[in-house]
Order: C-alpha cells, then sequence, then structure tokens
C-alpha cells in the first residue's frame, strides 16, 4: 500500500503513467490478437474457411456480451476499490473486491447454462447464415463449459490493475492468448477438430488464466483478500458497483448489440444463404478492433492512477495524466488510420479471404473505418469518465454512439442501399458520436476535476481545525 501510495501521489506523471498504460495496451493488443486467432486459424480449414470464418464471426458477439457482464462488476468494483485505497481504507476496498468476486461467480455460472441449452437457437436468431449454423453452434456449445473461467478472469483483472500491478494484469491476457495460439493449432488442424478445437483451445486457454489470477489474489503481495464474510452481497457496496460498472456495460454490451445488428440486416439484405458478406464483416471489425481496443487500454491503464488522484483530490495530476494519455492515443489513432486507409486490402490477404470477400474488403473497409479517427475521444476518454466516477456521463455517451445513432442508421441504410449501407454505417455513426462526445467531454472534465479538488481541500480544512 505504502509503495502504490508513492508511486501514484508522488511520482514523476508520464514516467508513472507509461509504466501504467504500457502493460495495459500491450494487454488489449493481445487481446486482440486472442480475438481473432479463432477467425485466423478457421479462415484456413480447407473447404470451409469461409462458412467457418462467418460462424466465427456470429459467435463473437455472443462472447462480447459474456465480457460485458464481467466489465460490469469488475470494471465497476475496481475504480470504487481504488477510490478506497485513495481515502486510506484498505478494509472497504477489500469488500469491494469479494462482493465483486462472488457477483462474477454466480453470473458465470448462470450464463454456462444459457449458451449451452440455447447455443443453436441463439446463433440462428443472431443472423447465422444457413450454410454456417452448424460450426456456430457447435463453438458456443463447447464455449459454453469455459463461460465462468472466462468472467472471473475478465472480472478480476482489474483488481490486480487497481493495485498498481499492471504488467501482472498484462500476463493474465498474455497466457491465455499464447495457450490460445498453440492450442488453436494442435485441435483444428492436428487433431482435425476444426471450428469444434477453435472453442476447445478457448475453453482451456481461460482455464489455465484463472489459475493465473487466483494465484495472484492468494499470493501475501495482493492488497485483496478473499474473506468469506465479506462475500455477502452487500446493498449499498453493489450498488455503487453497479452504477459504475454501468458505462462500461452498456458500452461493451452495445457494441455486442451492434455486431448482431449488422449480422441480421446482412442476412436480410442477401437472403441469408451465403457466408462471404459474414466473412467480410468478421474481417473489417477485426480491423476496427486494432484501432479500438489499444485505445481502450490507455484509458484502462490511466484508470488506477485517475481515480487514485481523484480520490485525494489532485486535481493537476489528473488533468496532466488525461492530457498525456489523449496525446498517446491520438497519435496512435491516425498511424493506423492511415495505413487502414491506404492499404485496406492488407486484412484480406492476412485473413487469407477467398476471391469474393477480398473484392468487399477492398471496396468496403475506408468507409467502414471512416470515423475511427474520432476513437481516441469515444474510447480512451470514456473510460477515463468512469475512472472518475462520471458513470451516468458515459453511459448516456455509449447509448447515444450505438443504441440512438447507429443501430437505427444500420436498418435504414440497409433497408435503402443493402448490404453496402450496412457497411457504410460504422463510419458516419462514428463520426458523429465522437464529435458529439468530444464536446460533452472537453466541457465536462474540467468542471469535475475543480469540484472534486474543492470537495477535498473543505474536507481536510474541517479536519485540521
Amino acid at each position: 500500500m505504502k509503495d502504490l501510495t508513492i508511486q501514484f501521489r508522488d511520482g514523476k506523471i508520464s514516467s508513472v503513467v507509461t509504466k501504467l498504460i504500457i502493460p495495459a495496451v500491450i494487454a488489449q493488443l493481445i487481446s486482440f490478437v486472442y480475438n481473432v486467432v479463432d477467425r485466423l486459424y478457421v479462415s484456413n480449414i480447407e473447404g470451409i474457411q469461409t462458412q467457418a470464418l462467418a460462424a466465427i464471426g456470429v459467435v463473437f458477439p455472443i462472447t462480447i456480451i459474456v465480457q460485458s457482464f464481467a466489465n460490469l462488476i469488475g470494471l465497476g468494483g475496481s475504480p470504487k476499490a481504488s477510490f478506497k485505497l485513495g481515502e486510506g481504507d484498505p478494509e472497504a476496498a477489500n469488500r469491494y473486491f469479494n462482493n465483486a468476486f462472488i457477483s462474477l461467480t454466480v453470473t458465470g455460472v448462470a450464463l454456462t447454462f444459457v449458451l449451452y441449452f440455447l447455443a443453436e437457437p441463439i446463433v440462428v436468431l443472431f443472423g447465422c447464415p444457413s450454410d454456417a449454423v452448424v460450426y456456430a453452434t457447435e463453438y458456443l456449445e463447447i464455449y459454453s463449459f469455459g463461460t465462468v473461467f472466462i468472467i472471473l478472469v475478465l472480472g478480476l483483472n482489474p483488481f490486480i490493475s487497481a493495485q498498481g500491478h499492471a504488467v501482472t494484469a498484462m500476463l493474465t491476457v498474455l497466457l491465455g492468448a499464447v495457450l490460445n495460439i498453440a492450442l488453436d493449432y494442435v485441435f483444428i488442424f492436428v487433431a482435425g477438430m476444426g471450428v469444434k478445437g477453435a472453442s476447445l483451445a478457448t475453453v482451456i486457454s481461460q482455464c489455465c488464466s484463472f489459475i493465473w489470477v487466483l494465484g495472484f489474489f492468494l499470493n501475501k503481495g495482493s492488497l485483496f483478500k478473499f474473506r468469506l464474510k465479506q462475500m455477502i452481497l452487500d446493498k449499498k457496496v453493489m450498488g455503487g458497483i453497479l452504477f459504475l460498472g454501468l458505462s462500461p456495460f452498456v458500452m461493451t454490451f452495445t457494441e455486442s448489440m451492434i455486431q448482431i445488428v449488422f449480422n441480421v440486416c446482412l442476412k436480410s439484405s442477401t437472403g441469408g444463404e451465403d457466408s462471404v458478406y459474414t466473412a467480410t464483416l468478421a474481417i473489417m471489425l477485426s480491423a476496427l478492433q486494432l484501432i479500438s481496443l489499444p485505445l481502450n487500454g490507455l484509458g484502462y491503464g490511466v484508470a488506477p492512477f485517475v481515480s487514485y488522484n481523484y480520490g485525494t483530490g489532485n486535481g493537476a495530476r489528473v488533468t496532466a495524466a488525461i492530457k498525456f494519455v489523449f496525446a498517446t492515443g491520438v497519435v496512435f489513432a491516425v498511424a493506423v488510420y492511415c495505413v487502414s486507409m491506404i492499404f485496406p486490402q492488407i486484412y484480406a490477404f492476412v485473413f487469407n479471404a477467398e476471391k469474393d470477400v477480398q473484392v468487399l474488403i477492398k471496396s468496403y473497409l475506408p468507409m467502414f473505418l471512416a470515423g475511427t479517427i474520432m476513437f481516441p475521444v469515444q474510447m480512451t476518454l470514456q473510460n477515463i469518465n468512469v475512472a472518475l466516477g462520471q458513470g451516468r456521463t458515459a453511459v448516456i455517451l455509449a447509448v447515444m454512439r450505438k443504441v440512438v445513432i447507429l443501430i437505427p442508421l444500420c436498418f435504414l441504410l440497409s433497408h435503402t442501399l443493402g448490404y453496402k449501407g450496412v457497411y457504410m454505417s460504422e463510419g458516419i455513426a462514428d463520426a458523429v458520436a465522437g464529435i458529439i462526445t468530444g464536446i460533452v467531454i472537453f466541457t465536462t472534465f474540467p468542471k469535475v476535476i475543480k469540484k472534486r479538488a474543492a470537495e477535498t481541500g473543505a474536507s481536510k480544512s474541517a479536519s485540521k481545525s
């Protein structure tokens, strides 16, 4: 606790923040690799590569729904725990951790039953082309058995970052990714299991990641400890977790809903018999993630620093950290954006896409990614919103971009332009929502930080008197 306090309170801002964001960004890049490795492997299964890629594309938003519940609890509880650490109350911080742990466990068990017993109806409802249903169902049924491990890894890892152990949190993701890459090859090609092998590799790798996370919290060096008496759900504690976690939950859940809407609209506008259009979308979404996930990582990485100093009322350190991270995000976004606009076909090459898919990627990927230039605002600063305890504002902005703008736009454009409208809607919505989000955030952040500094200053003055 002492080292954490000194580091966040007195350390050189650029140095401390860099140490936090580098592992977080690497973790997100690893997560990107983890998310796309199944698609990369199945796109090389001879004879069914397009159908297999479409199947993974349909199942992927379902896995994001699982992640959204992990974010609801993990990204809601870890900032609250950081606030309490900043206020010098480690006992209260530990209560948030234990309430989060038991909540994640119960949620994971419930989702296991739902995904296993309703696998086929879910993939059909979510827009799976008829020639890929069998592969999507097989993947989801096996994936369901790892849901508890997956949700615990994703939900507890933020509590590792909250203690300043950004490298350990990164290694959690790295472990799962490396194992998944290796096991994918073994199960898909060596054992000849095909799409089922990709799912089994995911389950086993996440189980190993869970053992790693569990070992960290059982170690004496962890500030958070498992306490049975603190696992009894507390209404006030859970209320705080769910309120603050609502923003990342909505941001993640609606991301899944968008992809489901994309798939449904593609199925409706193309007849639903051909996997080419859904496979193309799966590749486009991979390109989108390459930009969005590292920018999310910047926000996640700086969050413990921001939350701690916000808790102490040190507005100057909070502001300096935000400016540093935002500038970093802009440089990254512009660099990847330019490459994607100039060489869109590189993504088709990476996924070994068939000729029909290559043509669609070259024509429509620049439109699909047109609004990602605004992602430093939408991703990085949006996550910092949560670190500042501004859950309500973050939820409103997340809903505005995805539910209010993108989903209706996708239905409208797909109805008038067919599959082209689906591909165009993402770029238009991202650009419009990014401008609105930027105006709101740059207006509210200074007021929020100034108000907190005034509150803590008054509290300290009162305690001295």
